[in-house]
């Protein structure tokens, strides 16, 4: 079904090569892949090797937009120089934190009107729907402050990245970052009767997750096996290459994207893409998608996954192992997951299909179709749906299909992200959620394990939820089904959007008063980096991967995105709840050295490594995080802004999950160390590291740097690496953060 191929592979006249072509270096033919084509034509470097990209527009949603904003506007922002989409899909409940969510979206509808942004009201689409409608063109490039910023498929290299990556653009500066290997992805076959973009793409995270084969890498999809993909299951594979840790995916474009260009009335954001000449790839991947099955990813990742078939006829061992895990991970939670097996079936409480991989509209005809003559019945299970936007729900309704649904026992409920992220469709305590939605990581869901309650989401395809909703919650993979699978044609109606989205692009109007309400904070005041640095170790998590909603969670949290003290009370607190505290003690002893009182925690520490009296008027103090591999999931900043509200100023790991996630880092001021993969890291919370010059390191490039490691048992050497920083990083990290960066350099 999947194979991987290590070794670089030419793309001659639409076949890969496996051996060298002659006359064409990598180099050479690297340089004839889409996405070099495209990136190439937003690069502003002198250095081939090292990119400095210009996007063509923004994409942000009610999360993120404050926060970027607020950020920008400290660090003199007059007008949005590029189109600025701000959508509310993630906070569009409004219902929790009082007046907060509201006070959310009309601060960003004054902001699209002081400073010349698009703005996309409550319910009206998904931050990536709204994208692919309406911002996408073949061969541009759009930056989202949101992880699946993917829109690949329809000739658009989308980045996700975390809001300080918006801010730079906003501020007319660069994403910097270094020219990517490029991954071909070769489509041959045609997915099956059943099949559906999530059974592919869930594949695929399994095949290349946990070897980290394509991290920071771009996927290009090329090969037969494309021309058979409707542009929606082609986007619904590719929001899903998020989960694979690439950093950006693009699609050979044809008559079927074609089509959909004028479909949305938009038939001048085509032209076709394609590799010319030999192009070269660093590595490849082959999908034959006739050999796809119904594929399920069970907790917590989406690349724990199986077959549909393989995990029902293994249910007791996989839920066991699950089981486990959730038990390690949660001392708060009884958990039994071996009830879901009854009379040898496997049933699941509830069923959800949503956001920018499941609402989209060919997903919901086809669970339409599975449901049509069919209900759900009276019993625990329940199903949810959510279309991507008010364009789809229109079309649904006017063809029948939310007729059918409804008639079923479904029920539709308006454009919305929560049940991706844990603030919607919470399930049971001990429920399985069966969802076509991004992730089914810890807490997603919503559960809260710390106080007792614990859920889980499975990931599925639309088509095989619907199967199993059919048979009363029993899971059955849509390949065991018959229904009539007809296609139809989508037809866009924009009339709603010309109506209620405010397009201000072009006609910022300084006059207008942003509208601040009572929840919406500036930052607090952040401090250079100084000559040297003593963390003290206020969290120290030996999991394999630390993911981003462990880091700060999601759900109940993003009503106070728009705060960042009261965001950071909630920091760690569902893996180190004791992390806040610690950090608020080391904050408040640095406020006292910064005051000339030289607490004494701080001097007993600086005695074990040199002259205490000397060493504290020039010794920064704050906490630090260890984890083996942080950062998987979500762009989110506040991952790391909040580490740095709280007096945070460093992570040490092996290495960073994404790109993003270290990126965020260093714009909150966040010195991003590493260690070298044979250190043994087997220090405790309340350990001290010691690292001595550091500013003048960071100043000079100095990528080996040597510490101490301070304990209760004496003071052990530490090398600590920051590999790879650009002037501005460097610049970022020196000044404290990229605030106070901009504001250093500011020209009046």
């Amino acid at each position: 079904m999947i194979e991987l191929y290590n070794n670089g592979v030419y793309l001659v006249d639409g076949k890969p090569v496996l051996e060298a072509v002659e006359g064409v270096t990598p180099d050479e033919g690297r340089e004839n892949t889409i996405a070099y084509q495209i990136m190439r034509a937003h690069d502003v470097s002198d250095d081939p090797k090292k990119m400095r990209i210009r996007f063509d527009c923004l994409m942000s949603h009610d999360i993120t937009y404050v926060g970027i904003i607020q950020t920008a506007r400290a660090s003199g922002l007059k007008q949005f120089p590029i189109p600025y989409a701000m959508t509310n899909c993630h906070n569009s409940l409004c219902a929790v934190g009082g007046t907060i969510n509201e006070d959310d979206h009309v601060f960003g509808l004054s902001a699209a009107k002081k400073y010349g942004g698009i703005y996309v009201p409550v319910n009206q689409s998904v931050i990536h729907s709204y994208a692919r409608e309406a911002m996408t063109m073949c061969g541009n490039m759009i930056l989202g402050s949101d992880s699946h910023t993917r829109y690949g498929a329809l000739g658009t290299m989308g980045v996700g990245e975390g809001g300080p990556e918006l801010v730079k653009q906003l501020l007319k500066n660069t994403y910097d970052v270094n020219a990517p290997e490029v991954v071909l992805v070769y489509l041959t076959g045609e997915p099956r009767h059943g099949i559906g973009p999530h059974d592919v793409a869930i594949a695929l995270v399994k095949a290349t997750f946990e070897s980290g084969f394509v991290k920071n890498k771009v996927l290009e999809f090329v090969g037969p096996g494309v021309e058979s993909l409707p542009a929606d299951f082609r986007n619904g594979i590719d929001v899903m290459t998020t989960e694979t840790t690439c950093l950006s995916s693009i699609w050979e474009t044809d008559e079927v994207i074609e089509n959909y260009y004028k479909i949305y009335g938009r038939p001048e954001g085509f032209k076709k893409l394609a590799p010319k000449g030999i192009a070269y790839y660093d590595s490849m991947i082959t999908i034959d998608l006739s050999k796809v099955e119904s594929m399920i990813a069970l907790p917590f990742h989406p690349s724990n996954a199986y077959t549909i078939k393989e995990f029902l006829a293994n249910a007791e061992e996989i839920l066991k192992g699950v089981q486990a895990e959730a038990e390690k991970k949660f001392k708060k939670v009884s958990v039994n997951l071996l009830d879901k097996i009854v009379d040898g079936k496997v049933y699941a409480d509830q069923g959800v299909i949503a956001g920018c991989s499941g609402g989209l509209f060919d997903n919901i005809v086809e669970a339409a179709a599975i449901m049509d003559g069919h209900d759900i019945g009276d019993g625990y299970f329940n199903f949810s749906i959510y279309p991507t936007s008010v364009p789809t729900s229109l079309e649904l309704t006017r063809i029948g299909a939310s007729e059918k649904l409804l008639e079923s026992g479904a029920i539709i409920k308006p454009s919305f992200c929560g049940p991706c992220f844990g603030a919607g469709d919470v399930p049971s305590n001990n429920g399985l959620s069966l969802r076509h939605t991004t992730r089914n990581f810890p807490n997603r869901e919503g559960s809260k394990p710390g106080e007792g309650q614990i859920s889980f989401v499975a990931l599925m395809d639309a088509r095989s939820i619907a199967a199993t909703a059919r048979n009363h919650g029993v899971i059955t993979p849509a390949t065991d089904v018959e229904y009539d699978d007809t296609h139809y044609e989508y037809r866009f109606d924009k009339s709603v959007y010309d109506r209620r989205i405010y397009n201000g692009f072009g006609k910022p109007d300084p006059t207008v008063e942003l509208k601040l309400g009572p929840n919406i904070t500036d930052w607090p005041e952040m401090f250079q980096l100084t000559e040297n640095a003593l963390f003290e170790l206020d969290a120290v998590i030996h999991d394999p991967v630390t993911t981003t909603d462990e880091l700060i969670p999601s759900g109940e949290t993003s009503s106070y995105r728009s705060n960042p003290l009261r965001l950071a009370e909630f920091a760690l607190s569902r893996r180190v709840p004791e992390y806040v505290g610690r950090s608020k003690q080391v904050m408040a002893m640095d406020f006292e050295r910064r005051k000339g009182e030289n607490p004494e925690r701080i001097m007993n520490a600086l005695a074990k490594v040199g002259n205490a009296d000397k060493l504290i008027a020039n010794t920064g103090f704050g906490s630090c995080v260890f984890a083996n591999k942080p950062g998987d999931g979500s762009a989110r900043e506040q991952a790391a802004s909040c580490q740095r509200v709280l007096g945070g100023f460093a992570n040490i790991c092996y290495e960073y999950a994404t790109k993003r996630y270290r990126s965020n880092c260093i714009n909150w001021g966040i010195l991003p160390f590493t260690i070298a993969p044979d250190t043994e890291f087997n220090y405790e919370c309340g350990d001290f590291v010691f690292v001595p010059g550091i500013r003048a390191a960071v100043e000079n490039g100095v990528e080996e740097i040597p510490a101490k490691v301070i304990t209760a048992n004496g003071v052990q050497d530490i090398t600590l690496y920051i590999k790879g920083l650009t002037q501005d990083e460097k610049e970022i990290l020196l000044e404290g953060n990229l605030m106070n960066y901009y504001k250093a350099h500011m020209v009046d």
